[in-house]
């Protein structure tokens, strides 16, 4: 009977797989196989950044290879392309009505310069800005353009910036939960949320430092690319909002139309025979292959850092977690390939577990001691853990806009045995051991003797977080405590006080590999982001191993399923070219 049901569950499995899985693959297969459409002699290439973006496009194969326009990193790779393709004349950006992330957006405005730079033209559209996230970064990436259009009678909201915070102590205290949480220091603000009724002043003054230094560099951006006075840039924005009417009379905007009126003129500009594609359907048809000679190689790493191999997430959603084993691999994969001359880690990441942030830095240790310099690219934040995983890099190189620091530390528990109570329900603690082994119950607060035990080993990964920052930045353990605390610091800020070695984006980045690597002209960059194969991808979704889902198509295979020949026909292709084991970009001109 019990070989009977392991067998009935193993024909569910593989029906459930050729009949939800495999069309699945196919059909992403078939997505990313598909001939690109031809792209006109004439093209404007159509950027719409209304979408939530991600610093770093899905890695999961059934996202295929994600839309160019839904990641910074593929936007400004794919803009980088566009400068050099002679059938494109311009771009057309279409704008959001909320803010951007700062570091995405300094990067894309540092990719929208670029692409200036090179003769072509970029128009901005918008159909308003409204006060919904940090709105003076969408106002930047406006600016940046050759000319900033806005759609009739719609409004500019480009004030300030404003944060609102949560604050649950009084609500705690009424209904009996006691919130449990050592922080070192007063700057490591992740909770204060739990503990207090209002901002403490270490908590304001770190909050309006980070703010006003964004707020500072949007502004000086959006000055700059149309050479006019910040100052009185700030005093006219501020003594808004406008309608469109308005913004083009304070000349805060160029021109007025809708998105098809900017659209038409761009395409008037490239002209006869000119047509718009959209960003999305501008494919990539280089060819990928094996690098030659000498590369830098690439790896991503972007979301919360824990320990462990991506075995459970989803393949259906894109969420993104840095998991330390296969990223430590990726960078030790690097560090041994000989062809692999410099490793540029680009990090987005608010931090994560301590073990797993050090088992990160300890590859990137070993990629060093094999000769290899590691450049660190940081996006809108590479704080807490994202900075332990960057702090012994060769070089970091982070956006004026970067969260980052944020040396500090915090944990705890809610004791919520008062609570419950309340409603009926009593938690009664039973163990045996020490004292300790029972501290983090939910019933009752820690004892004192359990919060000094906590306390002290809150203080050991302190002092290690703070010793690891010291060595890697060449600074004194006494100057990193005074400068930590747990505080945030933007990358302009961090510049000043020693935690990031330059100001700039991802391609400064690659440059200041080049530079440490001794690498002279193009240079091809090889990616090297973990990434999960197929049936792995479907392992996670329908619970069967990856083995299995490979039988059970090699079985399909021998039978005549045509759908399974083509899955495996597509496994051999990939392994004579190693695909999972880097992929080029380039070669490509880095600049």
């Amino acid at each position: 009977m019990k070989q009977f049901l392991i067998t009935a569950a193993g024909v569910f499995a593989g029906l459930v797989i050729f009949l939800v899985g495999v069309p699945i693959v196919l059909i992403g297969m078939a997505l990313n196989s598909a001939a690109p459409a031809p792209i006109p002699g004439k093209t404007v290439l159509e950027l719409d950044l209304r979408q939530p973006l991600t610093d770093q496009a899905p890695h999961n194969p059934l996202w295929g290879i994600g839309r160019n326009s839904t990641s910074v990193m593929s936007i400004i790779e794919t803009l980088r392309r566009a400068e050099g393709d002679d059938r494109v004349k311009g771009l057309l950006v279409r704008l959001p009505e909320s803010g951007v992330e700062p570091g995405m957006a300094d990067e894309i405005r540092l990719a929208l310069a670029h692409f200036r730079a090179s003769g072509k033209p970029v128009y901005a559209h918008s159909q308003g800005i409204y006060p919904a996230g940090i709105v003076t970064t969408t106002y930047m990436l406006g600016r940046a353009s050759d000319q900033f259009w806005m759609q009739p009678g719609a409004s500019l909201q480009v004030t300030g910036i404003a944060t609102e915070e949560i604050f649950f102590k009084r609500f705690f205290d009424k209904y009996g939960v006691t919130p449990q949480y050592e922080q070192r220091y007063e700057y490591k603000n992740a909770v204060n949320g739990y503990l207090y009724s209002d901002f403490t002043p270490a908590h304001r003054q770190s909050t309006l430092s980070w703010m006003g230094s964004v707020y500072a560099s949007n502004l000086a951006f959006a000055a700059a690319d149309r050479k006019a006075d910040p100052a009185a840039l700030k005093r006219t924005l501020e003594a808004g909002p406008y309608i469109a009417g308005d913004a083009l009379r304070l000349k805060l905007i160029d021109r007025i139309g809708q998105v098809r009126e900017a659209e038409q003129a761009l395409l008037d500009k490239a002209g006869d025979g000119a047509r718009a594609v959209d960003f999305d359907d501008y494919v990539d048809d280089r060819k990928s292959g094996k690098p030659m000679g000498d590369s830098i190689a690439l790896i991503e790493a972007e979301g919360p850092i824990v320990t462990g191999k991506d075995q459970g997430s989803n393949p259906f959603t894109r969420g993104s977690t840095i998991y330390s084993d296969d990223l430590a691999e990726a960078i030790v994969r690097a560090g041994k390939a000989d062809s692999v001359k410099a490793i540029v880690l680009r990090v987005n990441s608010p931090g994560g577990a301590d073990t797993a942030s050090e088992q990160i830095l300890d590859a990137v240790r070993f990629a060093k001691s094999k000769g290899k310099p590691v450049v660190v690219s940081m996006s809108t934040y590479g704080a807490s853990g994202g900075y332990w995983i960057a702090s012994e890099a060769s070089a970091i190189v982070a956006q004026p806009t970067t969260l980052t620091g944020s040396i500090g530390v915090f944990g705890g528990k809610f004791a919520v045995g008062d609570a419950a109570s309340r409603f009926g329900v009593d938690l009664r603690p039973v163990g045996v051991g020490g004292d300790y082994a029972g501290a983090f119950g939910l019933g009752q607060p820690f004892t004192p003797a359990q919060r000094a035990a906590f306390a002290g080993w809150m203080d050991r990964i302190y002092g290690e977080f703070v010793v690891r920052v010291a060595e890697g930045r060449k600074l004194s353990p006494d100057r990193v405590r005074e400068i930590a605390k747990g505080r945030v610091w933007t990358g302009a800020q961090a510049k000043g006080l020693g935690l990031v070695d330059e100001v700039g984006g991802f391609y400064q980045a690659i440059d200041k590999a080049k530079q440490l690597a001794d690498l002279k002209g193009d240079v091809p960059i090889r990616r090297m982001t973990p990434t999960e194969g197929t049936f792995e991808a479907l392992q996670n979704v329908l619970g069967v191993s990856a083995q299995s889902a490979r039988t059970l198509a090699a079985a399909a295979w021998i039978f005549g399923d045509p759908r399974a020949q083509g899955i495996l026909d597509r496994v051999a292709e990939a392994k004579l070219r190693g695909e999972g084991h880097g992929t080029v970009l380039a070669p490509m001109p880095i600049r």
